[in-house]
């Protein structure tokens, strides 16, 4: 799919959509409470999907309606040899792992080629060394194992993600266990998002000191709630903001746990100067920084290895991007300088690279510009109705 941009101002009033990270972290806490629970604001992204999809191929009973998940759990993982299938989604397939091993029998999980090629080798080197089955195909991966609760390690510099899903596979093992993080500890706030919905239903876990997490034997209960607005996906919507627009944010939760939130600090300091910022607990940010950047007086950014394994080698992406318009990227160690830059549109069709956020951070520089982008259909990873929110704020795009 295609997107052609006339330049735009938006204004109006606008929802932020539901949080893909509480959900992904709610839908699970709830299938481990082993009772009902009602969850209502789930946005069904293709994410989403996938981990509705997994925990019914591990025997939940999951309903759907409008953006209300009802999950009875009574016979999640009860289910013999299950196949899950993770689409594009690298949270899904992290968090079911441990799980998975948790089961004893041959699982298989299918992604694309892409998802696959994200990195796996915590869980490949915790099968090593436990002699589990841990087979990774094109777009498939077979384990076999018994996981076991007791006391792991983990660095620290991982994706939080690793750490998530080996705290929900202790849970379900209901019994006293402990993660201790080796520092440096990135992406803390993802954890702590992890500790808070899985408190939500009872969970027993906590940080007993600064890189130590405990995970104690607990009865676990129903919980029902809405799921809170994401910071993550309204950081595209505040940066038309900082471009001459007037959009105000509504379903934004002032004492989120999510680190995303840091982003209105970020484009304030992009907006009134040349400042050098961290992103190593927030690369989901990246590329509408890096977007923001080029349109202002550039920037520097720390902590940016990591944006090589997400949906796309997001820096390089950017810099492929920006280089058709005229800019580009500057590539350091562990950093990316956006240079100050004057962009044009030259009529080359921009490339979303498969990556839900590099298009929406395309969409933003092109809201000035104009110009097309191929591959927007990625933005139903995360945020279907990116394209109907903007249009109904006054953005002039057709979409082909």
């Amino acid at each position: 799919m295609k997107a052609t941009f006339k330049p735009y101002t938006l204004r109006g009033t606008i929802s932020a959509p539901p949080s893909k990270s509480m959900a992904h972290r709610y839908l699970i806490g709830a299938a481990l409470s082993g009772e009902k629970c009602v969850l209502s604001g789930v946005d069904y992204s293709e994410d989403i999907l996938a981990s509705i999809d997994c925990l019914k191929a591990l025997g939940t009973n999951i309903t759907t309606d409008e953006d209300t998940v009802t999950i009875n759990p009574r016979g999640f993982m009860q289910t013999d040899e299950p196949i899950l299938n993770c689409r594009e989604s690298g949270s899904t397939l992290r968090f079911f792992i441990p799980l998975a091993l948790c089961l004893g029998k041959t699982v298989v999980f299918y992604g694309s080629e892409r998802l696959l090629e994200r990195p796996l080798d915590v869980y490949e080197s915790l099968c090593v060394e436990k002699n589990f089955t841990f087979n990774k195909e094109k777009n498939k991966l077979t384990i076999r194992g018994k996981f076991e609760s007791g006391s792991y390690k983990l660095r620290g510099d991982i994706s939080s993600q690793f750490i998530t899903g080996l705290i929900f596979a202790l849970v379900y093992l209901n019994k006293d266990s402990s993660v201790e993080i080796l520092p440096p500890f990135e992406s803390r706030s993802y954890i702590d998002l992890t500790i808070s919905a899985l408190q939500s239903f009872g969970a027993d876990v906590e940080f007993a000191d600064e890189y130590k997490i405990e995970i104690k034997s607990s009865k676990m209960t129903s919980f029902s709630g809405r799921i809170e607005g994401d910071y993550s996906n309204a950081a595209f919507l505040d940066a038309f903001n900082h471009l001459g627009s007037d959009v105000r944010i509504e379903n934004l939760k002032a004492d989120s746990l999510q680190g995303d939130r840091v982003y209105s600090k970020y484009f304030e300091q992009i907006s009134n100067g040349v400042p050098t910022l961290d992103i190593s607990n927030c690369p989901d940010l990246a590329p509408i920084l890096f977007a923001l950047s080029a349109m202002k007086n550039g920037a520097t950014f720390v902590g940016t290895d990591r944006l090589k394994a997400k949906e796309s080698d997001r820096g390089l992406a950017m810099h492929e991007e920006l280089s058709k318009l005229g800019g580009g990227l500057i590539f350091g160690d562990n950093t990316i300088t956006v240079p100050k830059q004057n962009l044009r549109y030259n009529g080359t069709m921009l490339d979303g690279h498969n990556d839900h956020r590099i298009v929406m951070a395309l969409s933003v520089i092109l809201s000035k510009l104009g110009g097309t982008i191929e591959g927007t259909e990625a933005v139903r990873k995360s945020y279907p109705a990116f394209f109907k929110d903007i249009k109904h704020l006054g953005a002039e795009v057709e979409l082909l």
